[in-house]
């Protein structure tokens, strides 16, 4: 192709795409107002009075529904906690342990390859001790939660949670994205697009990932859990890397200062907005945020990361492993951090809870990794105010069976993945304190009280953050989405 020719091709693709590409351009736009819109935050900080949230600089231009929540951190446990050890006893397991489950419920409910050509699926009871904590009296698993337990009249407890994957991906892909495929925006993504930024300086949406002891090693997290999917890229979640640079490719390279990576940033900001200006595509102007972003974390960052300002005392409440980047009480400190700066959504994935075999000696070591740095963050939240208009949950993507996969001793047990009931509790911003809600069965088989779906959760997330789940949608490939899809309804019952 010679010169004239490419000419022609250019001005020919750059008609083709101008009516399409003007349309894109308020969505590149908004893109950019919600990570550049400094004005529009300063003036929706200003005409926030102390007693309201700050108004919304996404899509929404007001909220659907007066918040409670300013913020959300999510301590997702990958792998599925055991509900029989932690949150939900059931003394008959204990009684009839070793009695088939068909004995006492009608085994209709799928079952993982796994424990498919199992002969037997005995009872399996668990060798921890539960005790009744606090002025409500939560019944919950002592020996391995000693200081969550003492949350109790704080948290709110879901006993009746319910989901439809059996296996991992697709369930922490579901939890994340309301979708068991991938490709959807994850729940942080749909946060930002519709209420935008609280902050100049760092990201909206912002994932750390630890790894337990319990099994290290076991299913993969991907980055499309925190990805903004069909959304424009703008709203993806950053993640905070665990060794080296907290985020890649932050610093200038050796010999650039900060005046002359200012000038080509302009320049190249400069260069970006003529292309936007010729064919609309909002990944362009994406482009010009994330550089802008970027520059300002480069101060931001390091003053985030740097620990030296904390006290003695809050550093021994998370634990000893505090200090120690990549760990979980490391990123709980962190997300008490980045909500103090405004971060509207930080998700910690903690990785090792799928204990199908040798659960005796998994388990306790992945409690104690995450007991004492949780309650910590909890009550650090609280003693500064922050709870108040900060939403915590803690769950994992299922719950386990209470018969034993594979071989039962007295000994050791393991429990395979059960979807239709398992717990998840919150606490802080509008929920009820102290509240057990739901119930399921003696075995933990069946859900016997208000059963609460995943996209149930999202819903009731969003309603406590000012969101009408039915309402925030993003028209794609012929059809308007949302983060619960065409279900989902709030549990109006656990809210204060």
């Amino acid at each position: 192709m010679n010169e004239n020719e490419i000419e022609f091709e250019s001005r020919l693709l750059s008609t083709r795409r101008h009516f399409f590409g003007r349309a894109a351009t308020g969505i590149g736009v908004a893109a950019l107002a919600s990570l550049l819109g400094e004005s529009a935050i300063a003036d929706d900080k200003a005409a926030a009075s102390d007693d309201t949230m700050p108004q919304p600089s996404g899509t929404m231009k007001k909220y659907d529904v007066a918040p409670k929540a300013k913020r959300v951190i999510y301590l997702f446990q990958s792998g599925a906690p055991s509900q029989q050890e932690l949150f939900d006893y059931k003394p008959l397991l204990q009684k009839h342990e070793k009695k088939e489950l068909s004995d006492f419920v009608d085994m209709n409910q799928r079952v993982t390859g796994m424990t498919a050509g199992q002969k037997s699926f005995p009872l399996a009871g668990t060798r921890y001790k539960f005790d009744r904590h606090g002025e409500c009296g939560m019944e919950l698993g002592s020996a391995l939660l000693p200081n969550i337990s003492t949350l109790a009249d704080d948290m709110c407890l879901i006993r009746s949670m319910k989901t439809e994957a059996i296996n991992h991906d697709p369930a922490m892909t579901f939890f994340q994205t309301g979708h068991q495929l991938a490709g959807r925006p994850s729940m942080g993504s749909w946060l930002h697009y519709g209420l935008g930024t609280l902050n100049n300086n760092l990201p909206s949406f912002i994932s750390m990932v630890s790894r337990g002891t319990g099994r290290p090693n076991c299913q993969p997290l991907y980055d499309r859990l925190w990805g903004s999917g069909f959304l424009p890229s703008t709203y993806a979640g950053v993640k905070l890397m665990s060794v080296g640079d907290p985020v890649l490719y932050l610093g200038n390279p050796q010999g650039f200062n900060a005046s002359a990576r200012r000038r080509m940033l302009d320049d190249l900001a400069e260069l970006n907005q003529q292309k936007s200006e010729e064919f609309g595509d909002p990944e362009i102007n994406t482009r010009i945020a994330q550089y802008e972003l970027a520059y300002r974390m480069q101060t931001s960052v390091p003053e985030l990361t740097d620990f030296s300002d904390e006290p003695q005392h809050v550093l021994d409440a998370y634990g000893p492993n505090v200090l120690k980047r990549g760990t979980y009480a490391y990123n709980c400190l962190l997300a008490r951090r980045l909500a103090e700066r405004d971060v509207r959504f930080v998700q910690l994935f903690h990785m090792g809870w799928d204990q199908h075999f040798t659960l005796p000696k998994q388990l306790p070591g992945q409690c104690a990794d995450t007991d004492q740095p949780t309650a910590a963050l909890v009550n650090d939240l609280k003693q500064r105010g922050m709870l108040d208009d900060t939403l915590v949950v803690w769950g994992g993507e299922f719950g386990r069976t209470s018969y034993c996969q594979g071989k039962l001793n007295n000994e050791t047990y393991g429990r395979d993945h059960h979807p239709r009931c398992f717990s998840l509790w919150m606490a802080g911003a509008g929920v009820k304190k102290g509240l057990t809600y739901g119930a399921t069965d003696d075995f933990c088989y069946n859900i016997t009280e208000n059963p609460v779906h995943v996209h149930d959760l999202h819903a009731t997330i969003l309603h406590l953050l000012g969101i009408d789940h039915e309402k925030l949608t993003f028209r794609f490939q012929g059809r308007h989405f949302r983060l619960t899809d065409v279900h989902g309804k709030v549990v109006s019952d656990i809210l204060s």
